[in-house]
């Protein structure tokens, strides 16, 4: 018989996400060395009737899915609220719809949050995919250690959010996820780091994460930008960044979402913001 552990894991799907990756990522949820003892799903907005289908054949498969559908697409930043809103643990894994959670991802992880009691959030390090996990063609690595997590968030986002496993008492009491265009994690760090909330990266990679050209897309344009320059100045205005710190910042970013086309956007992220 398999132990399950009192943590539990928010998802959330919308009409886009397709049955098979979905299908995937719950199953690698299912399957991991300590699996959770409830998964919650949060449906964003009317699916397809085959995704419904899916749902219902996993749910039944978990025994563990309390699903809540909302009425109408709703965005990340509500969707993962609600379900952390619902979620009855105090350990919370963020898991999103197409992605691979390595087999013994939540095992590390609370054994990390035992090491280290005092840490609010528990990251890792993520593979980038095309098709399969054999092709791996990045490496998103972010720092280990509490302190260094936040001198990076100086500069760039510095956990990856499909990875993190989090108390929910702390991030509610920071006010939760809120929206911010595309930036809704980055936000949840700055306002936890600002709360004095300490993290932590385990140096291992704990998800596969699934990528292609359309990534690249989501990372430019205007709208963007403007996001990120909006959270830049957020950074300033309660000190976390200087003047010229946020000068540097904004001028890279422009340079980066504007300026780029998109192909020459991916060789950048994969050459310079990936290892």
């Amino acid at each position: 018989m398999i132990m399950r552990t009192d943590y539990s894991v928010c998802m959330s799907v919308y009409k886009n996400d397709t049955p098979t990756d979905f299908k995937e990522a719950v199953l690698s949820i299912y399957n991991q060395t300590c699996p959770p003892d409830e998964i919650i799903l949060v449906i964003d907005g009317p699916v397809p009737d085959k995704m419904l289908k899916t749902i219902e054949t996993l749910s039944e498969k978990t025994g563990v899915m309390k699903v809540i559908p909302l009425p109408k697409n709703m965005g990340h930043a509500i969707a993962r609220q609600t379900g952390l809103e619902a979620a009855r643990n105090e350990l919370c894994a963020v898991m999103d719809a197409d992605d691979l959670s390595v087999p013994n991802r939540f095992e590390k992880q609370l054994k990390a949050f035992e090491k280290h009691p005092e840490v609010s959030v528990v990251g890792g390090l993520i593979n980038e995919f095309i098709q399969t996990t054999d092709n791996v063609v990045g490496t998103r690595i972010v720092p280990e250690k509490d302190s260094d997590i936040k001198e990076y968030l100086k500069s760039r986002c510095p956990m990856n959010l499909v990875t993190v496993m989090l108390k929910k008492s702390d991030v509610l009491k920071v006010g939760g996820y809120q929206d911010w265009y595309c930036e809704e994690d980055y936000y949840l760090w700055i306002r936890l780091a600002l709360g004095g909330y300490k993290f932590y990266n385990i140096q291992e990679n704990l998800v596969n994460v699934r990528v292609g050209e359309e990534m690249y897309q989501r990372r430019g344009g205007k709208k963007y930008f403007d996001s990120e320059a909006r959270l830049q100045k957020y950074m300033l205005d309660h000190k976390l960044i200087s003047w010229p710190k946020y000068a540097y910042n904004v001028t890279i970013r422009w340079a980066v979402q504007v300026a780029m086309p998109n192909w020459l956007r991916g060789w950048v992220f994969r050459t310079f913001a990936r290892n």
